[in-house]
């Protein structure tokens, strides 16, 4: 099964920015807890915290760099032998017989425990800023990178619903406005569900569900969310469900190849050749380089 995905522009990589939006007073504290960080000084770090705590409690800022500071102290990095290869680096092991035994890969885990701690303080900054979509994302990223999805899709959920209730008026770093508070947040939330499917994990089809769902209780005619439910569907071969929502989209976005694309694999998977050469030909119309090759091949197999 092709599983075509359309991703957004912006990619949440890093955990949230150390930002500054109290003045000169705070700003003395970012620029000292950076230069602490910079010489990994971590006593140094706690002790400026638990400073900043007392003379500015309620800086946004202050949750935001014990919550960094938790992240950092969590993170535990070193080289592993695995089964799979992550990366071009990895380092190939082989037995006796020229057989790939393993792979030595560089391993990234996070100590639970500082997680823990660190999520508490993002959590309280949540709680009191709730239209800092900075802190949301922030908490998103990490419980992605701890794999804990069940807490990374209801964190996503709640973001969904609290984007209705302050209509995308949010604030990013420096506690300034973000513009286009909706584009900005449906890229990023895009960029999540491409973080589960690309898990290839089937038992988070549910959570892509999920989220597309509520995005589209809100954005119905939210094009990606359209062809995400379709192709949870699609990689359940429920074809008639999936088409659904996919030609839902294609009146919403009728040059879109991804989703001409994703109907030309459900009627080709439902046995439907005319259709699936329709589709096949609209995406080798408006596809790019990649699409366009792989429905020339699609098009050339069903008529011979």
């Amino acid at each position: 099964m092709n599983r075509s995905m359309k991703t957004g522009k912006h990619l949440f990589l890093l955990i949230v920015a150390i930002a500054v939006s109290c003045g000169g007073f705070a700003q003395d504290f970012k620029k000292q807890f950076i230069a602490l960080n910079a010489a990994k000084d971590t006593a140094g770090q706690i002790a400026l915290l638990k400073d900043w705590e007392k003379k500015a409690p309620e800086d946004p800022e202050l949750y935001v760099s014990y919550y960094s500071y938790y992240v950092w102290k969590s993170k535990l990095e070193y080289i592993g032998l695995q089964k799979k290869q992550k990366g071009d680096n990895s380092l190939v092991l082989t037995d006796s017989t020229g057989k790939v035994a393993g792979y030595m890969n560089d391993v990234v885990e996070y100590d639970p425990n500082y997680i823990k701690m660190g999520f508490a303080y993002i959590d309280k900054a949540i709680k009191k800023f709730p239209g800092r979509l900075d802190l949301r994302f922030g908490k998103i990223y990490m419980l992605g990178e701890t794999k804990n999805y069940k807490a990374f899709t209801e964190e996503i959920l709640k973001t969904i619903d609290y984007s209705a209730k302050n209509k995308n008026a949010w604030l990013w770093r420096d506690n300034e406005p973000k513009k286009d508070g909706e584009k900005f947040l449906l890229e990023g939330i895009q960029n999540y569900v491409v973080q589960l499917y690309d898990t290839n994990d089937d038992s988070l089809l549910d959570n892509m569900k999920q989220i597309a769902e509520r995005v589209l209780k809100y954005y119905p005619n939210h094009v990606e969310s359209l062809s995400n439910v379709a192709i949870v569907y699609l990689v359940r071969k429920e074809y008639d469900k999936a088409l659904t929502p996919l030609l839902k989209a294609k009146k919403i976005a009728p040059t879109d190849f991804i989703v001409l694309n994703n109907i030309a694999q459900a009627y080709k998977q439902k046995g439907d050749k005319p259709n699936a050469i329709k589709y096949y030909e609209l995406t080798l119309k408006y596809g790019d380089a990649d699409a366009k090759k792989a429905a020339q091949d699609e098009l050339d197999a069903l008529k011979k």
